[in-house]
């Protein structure tokens, strides 16, 4: 309808579409019409109501002209940057999103989508940050960060990771993500080629379409345990390209890449001077012994051709603080400044004065860190346990981070009775949410269509849940596999 008011000419529409627009993903086509959760709320629920609900209350779109009282109405030019049509949302963020609209709703779904600890964060951290806002340490910094944070990820630097910075060449960022989105626009150029190891994390192909760069993907198996594999790597190597991304310990797969391998790497780096590597170091310290990380920029030769990006979301719990880091030659980090400067400027003062007491809890983050890790590979056994008694489930034994990466392409080609085909990752995943209420994200996300991504950062008794709820679900399209 349209509506003319006090010389605003606004036209409204109201989605009730189940479909995410703006993700573009199916799991709108839940065809849940005859399959529904119980709950605890009167009658039953099923996920499409209460997606159709949801969109119903979020999805009304308003668009204004400003016109004179005597003019015609004028259209509103409603078109986007190609830049940003071309990048594709997090499908991470998006099923978590859903996930918990579900269980807001009182549906008992269990969530293993987001790549989040489920520990609190550890209370000397905790209190520095209170402190600080006691202290009234409540203002701008400067925009690289606080010099005693930077001088203290330096020690940390040299003394873990045997790699030397100086505090000018660190930059601190609102998380690990903000510090690699703005490596990629600082080193790419229109046409540059990024290359990017699959499984790969969500977001690297899109950062690199932001910077006008081509996402080049070099396919790892698991049977190689998703490592990638130089030779691959040299034949897919052009003038074009401009930066190899390494995350290690991986996300989704949770790989760490053993010295050996990344000095192999290193050698085939070094044959192309316009070739840099971002080394993504998130995970560094949930690493399962006998893995070791090594970082990239500790190799020979690297250190000038590295940008070492790591934080403290993951290692420490402190995934709502909103902070990272990246390092690097000079010449590169100040230009990551120079973005930072012109976009959110520093960082929380806050969250980097608690950042300072992580850095101060020990070697490895000390034993708050090292019990975390402790209970993630307790979990990380169980789930290996679990889902290796499946028949034609594959699985590569994590060495670090909290992620399991299954391939299920065994159950692919299915048809089940009231859902449809199980073609794909996806189609599997939304018929893991329907019949055993369970969220995971499907491989595709990541660049593999064969597996799904389940996160254990979650307690052990939802763990053991969750896996019951799905070797059901599983055990039940045994019959109507074809080997």
């Amino acid at each position: 309808m349209a509506a003319q008011i006090s010389g605003i000419s606004s036209t409204c529409y109201t989605a009730s579409k189940l479909r995410d627009q703006s993700s573009g993903l199916t799991f709108d086509s839940l065809r849940s019409t005859t399959i529904s959760f119980s709950s605890n709320l009167n009658g039953n629920l099923s996920v499409r109501s209460l997606e159709a609900r949801r969109h119903q209350k979020f999805s009304t779109v308003c668009s204004a002209v400003i016109t004179d009282n005597n003019s015609e109405q004028m259209e509103l030019d409603t078109s986007l940057s190609p830049r940003v049509n071309s990048v594709k949302p997090s499908k991470t963020v998006a099923i978590t999103d859903q996930a918990t609209a579900l269980v807001e709703a009182g549906v008992p779904v269990i969530r293993l989508a987001a790549g989040e600890p489920d520990f609190d964060t550890p209370s000397i951290i905790a209190e520095a940050g209170i402190n600080a806002i006691r202290e009234g340490y409540t203002r701008y910094t400067p925009n690289a960060g606080t010099l005693e944070l930077r001088t203290a990820i330096c020690k940390k630097l040299k003394e873990e990771n045997d790699i030397s910075y100086t505090p000018d060449q660190i930059v601190v960022s609102n998380g690990a993500k903000q510090s690699i989105l703005q490596a990629v626009l600082a080193v790419c150029s229109p046409g540059d080629e990024v290359m990017i190891p699959a499984p790969f994390w969500v977001s690297y192909p899109e950062m690199a379409r932001l910077a006008d760069a081509k996402p080049v993907i070099l396919p790892a198996s698991i049977s190689e345990n998703f490592l990638l594999d130089p030779k691959l790597l040299e034949s897919k190597i052009t003038e074009k390209s401009r930066l190899l991304i390494l995350c290690s310990p991986s996300n989704p797969t949770g790989s760490v890449y053993p010295k050996k391998l990344l000095e192999e790497i290193a050698r085939v780096v070094a044959k192309h001077p316009r070739l840099l590597v971002l080394s993504d170091e998130i995970y560094e310290h949930i690493i399962y012994a006998p893995a070791v990380h090594t970082s990239f920029a500790s190799l020979p030769g690297m250190w000038e051709r590295t940008l070492t990006v790591n934080g403290f979301s993951k290692a420490f719990a402190m995934t709502g603080w909103r902070l990272g880091y990246i390092a690097g030659p000079k010449h590169f980090v100040a230009a990551c400044n120079k973005i930072q400067s012109q976009s959110t400027s520093g960082a929380s003062s806050i969250a980097q004065k608690a950042a300072v007491a992580a850095l101060g809890m020990g070697y490895a983050g000390g034993e708050a860190v090292s019990h975390m890790v402790k209970a993630f590979r307790e979990r990380r056994d169980f789930l290996v346990s679990a889902f290796g008694e499946l028949d034609g489930v594959k699985v590569s034994e994590p060495q670090g981070a909290f992620y399991l990466f299954l391939d299920f392409s065994y159950y692919y080609g299915t048809e089940v009775d009231g859902f449809g085909l199980i073609k794909d990752s996806e189609s599997l995943c939304r018929y893991l949410l329907e019949k055993g209420q369970v969220a995971l994200v499907p491989g595709d996300a990541f660049g593999d269509d064969t597996c799904i991504r389940i996160s254990y950062a979650a307690s052990l008794s939802t763990l053991q849940a969750a896996a019951e709820r799905i070797k059901k679900a599983i055990l039940s399209l045994k019959p109507r596999v074809s080997v």
